[in-house]
């Protein structure tokens, strides 16, 4: 059986990892910018992380919903203390897009309306709803097309409010800071008319935190530098460290009922076991404020690079885009191949970097080192 050819593949395997590095098939080692898609949140195989799957699956790998499993509980409590967020329930589920799909669903399920704004170069998955409130036509299928969904420009108040006003919208989806967008960050003042603007026309305000959360941006969400709080946020990506999962963070707004919503896979033993030991370790560690930190200084370091071929630099913690006035094909092929540095991309122009939240500084110079000689400045 041949595998469904999707995906243009670098002729790279990967077989081996560790912190913020990575190593192929051949024993070829790269430093690791990128994590897998902003995955992994606390770096490869750390030995905590490991310890608990492997515990956790000696004893239980999985068992469905129907039955009591008190570390999701734990994981809950530990997360809505992590993220100051306890007052809200949790549904978990398997991807980011099963996330969206759920709270799209939910936020319809509440007032009963249809519509949904989202924004231009916006990215929230690929099932059914999810792929439509994407700014994407090229991967919205026929099938997807009846859902009613109108695009705005992200950071245009007057505009959401235009469509508001019509009174059948039933939620806004926004990304706590576009990543397949190119790194592209809703101004903090917009965020608040965005929340002031959903509240007073009932429509459900959702947050996609799935890539901008989890610490990446130096706060546990993105949307938290704004000071306002979502009736949903999604998470998924660096929730379990490459184990699938994800889920929905509810506000007590929301009345749940029996059948609602439900899932076979979401929040498994296995899921929680990974979740909780990321929770955990972040913590010890303080890999938020390591983002911070770290993401300040390789910002600071990426905008004072005496280059014309780079237009802005832009970010926050550590999920940060360059983007640069030319195709960045070359550089990328050149740090991957020549500096062996694993990075991210967004459209033709920019270069994403989501690397592990545990990045050092001295890490962070090996990239930029590296990053230079690729410019060959």
């Amino acid at each position: 059986m041949k595998l469904f050819d999707v995906y243009p593949l670098f002729n790279i395997e990967i077989v081996k990892g560790k912190g913020c590095h990575v190593w192929d098939s051949e024993g070829t080692e790269y430093l690791d910018l990128y994590g897998g898609h902003a995955v992994i949140s606390v770096g490869h195989s750390h030995p905590d992380y490991v310890a608990a799957i492997t515990g956790q699956l000696q004893k239980l790998g999985f068992y469905s919903n129907s039955v009591i499993n008190s570390l999701q509980q734990t994981f809950a409590d530990k997360l809505g203390k992590a993220c100051g967020y306890g007052d809200y329930s949790l549904f978990l589920v398997n991807s980011g897009a099963e996330a969206n799909e759920n709270a799209l669903k939910l936020a319809s399920f509440h007032n009963r309306k249809k519509r949904i704004v989202s924004f231009r170069s916006s990215f929230h998955g690929r099932t059914s709803a999810a792929v439509r409130v994407t700014d994407n036509p090229k991967i919205i299928a026929p099938v997807n097309e009846a859902l009613p969904v109108t695009y705005v420009r992200m950071n245009d108040a007057d505009a959401v409010e235009t469509e508001l006003k019509k009174g059948d919208i039933s939620s806004v989806i926004i990304e706590g800071i576009q990543g397949v967008g190119g790194i592209q960050m809703p101004g903090d003042g917009f965020l608040r008319d965005l929340r002031a603007l959903c509240t007073k026309y009932e429509a459900v305000l959702i947050f996609d935190e799935i890539q901008s959360g989890y610490g990446r941006s130096g706060k546990f969400f993105a949307h938290q530098y704004a000071g306002i709080r979502p009736d949903i946020i999604t998470v998924a990506k660096g929730i379990a460290n490459g184990f699938p999962m994800s889920g929905m963070l509810i506000s007590p707004m929301f009345t749940p009922i029996y059948g609602m919503l439900g899932t076979t896979f979401g929040g498994n033993h296995l899921a929680c076991a990974a979740a909780i030991a990321v929770l955990d370790i972040m913590e010890k560690e303080r890999l938020v404020d390591n983002a911070k930190t770290t993401g300040a200084y390789l910002i600071d370091r990426l905008k004072s690079i005496p280059c014309d071929k780079i237009k802005e630099v832009r970010g926050r913690g550590l999920m940060i885009g360059i983007e640069f006035n030319e195709s960045i094909k070359e550089a990328r092929t050149k740090l991957l191949f020549e500096e062996k540095v694993f990075t991210g991309v967004a459209g033709t122009n920019t270069i994403r970097l989501l690397p592990p939240l545990c990045l050092t500084k001295s890490e962070a110079e090996d990239f930029l080192h590296r990053f230079a000689k690729a410019l060959s400045l």
